[in-house]
């Protein structure tokens, strides 16, 4: 698992969230409420954000599918001034991240997440920081095809 640790300048993003679990995952309800609308946002590039926020870091200690965390569909803006009454502005702090990046079918991501929280981050010298945790789908993102690819980012701290 090849990993590239970033500090990334804080990025302001538009685009619609909700509530949700990984039992009652919204993920497609979400983007298909975005993608009709991605139009009326005057986006920095045609990246696509796929953004987690958790309560805090101990979300992922026991892991409960049940938990309810926060989902963002979004893509990058350079102002929040004109974005349509739809959408809602976020703001990701600039920070120290884990970078990796995923070649597979989305659909089949979740055990690549796995490796990362039960493999690399526990044999790593950091831990998790309480920021937002987001995926940029660019050009090579084709979906859940073999041949798909996107960039995941976890927000990370030194260990003390």
């Amino acid at each position: 698992m090849q990993v590239e640790i970033v500090n990334i300048e804080s990025k302001l993003l538009a685009g619609l969230k909700t509530k949700m679990s990984f039992s009652n995952n919204k993920t497609e309800e979400l983007w298909s409420a975005l993608m009709p609308k991605k139009h009326l946002v005057k986006a920095k590039n045609n990246d696509l954000f796929s953004v987690e926020i958790y309560r805090d870091v101990s979300f992922f200690k026991a892991f409960d599918p049940t938990k309810i965390f926060e989902k963002w569909a979004a893509v990058e803006i350079d102002s929040a001034e004109n974005i349509p009454n739809d959408f809602e502005a976020l703001q990701i702090s600039k920070g120290l991240y884990a970078k990796f990046n995923y070649k597979g079918k989305a659909s089949e991501a979740a055990a690549f997440y796995g490796k990362i929280f039960g493999g690399w981050l526990p044999n790593s010298d950091f831990v998790l920081a309480n920021r937002p945790h987001f995926a940029v789908m660019g050009e090579k993102y084709k979906g859940d095809s073999e041949d798909s690819e996107e960039v995941i980012y976890i927000p990370i701290e030194k260990k003390s």
